[in-house]
């Protein structure tokens, strides 16, 4: 289940995660870290974002969308 941007976790974020579903298997491993660390620089604007609560903090998790990879493609 998706979560809105909330910026009391992420103050707490010790641990990023990006998952990347089969449907995006297209896009190249060469631009997947690129791509990961600008959605983790926006989380606000990902449109599939989770806060995983851990022992310690939260880790931010992302499951990339067609969506988000097209608008940060239309940036470049």
């Amino acid at each position: 289940m998706a979560d809105k941007f909330d910026p009391y976790r992420e103050s707490l974020i010790i641990e990023e995660k990006t998952i990347w579903p089969d449907e995006l298997a297209d896009v190249p491993v060469e631009k997947r870290g690129n791509l990961a660390r600008q959605l983790h620089a926006d989380a606000a604007s990902c449109g599939q974002l989770e806060y995983v609560r851990l022992h310690t903090g939260f880790c931010r998790q992302i499951t990339v969308t067609r969506e988000d990879v097209a608008r940060l493609e239309a940036r470049a």
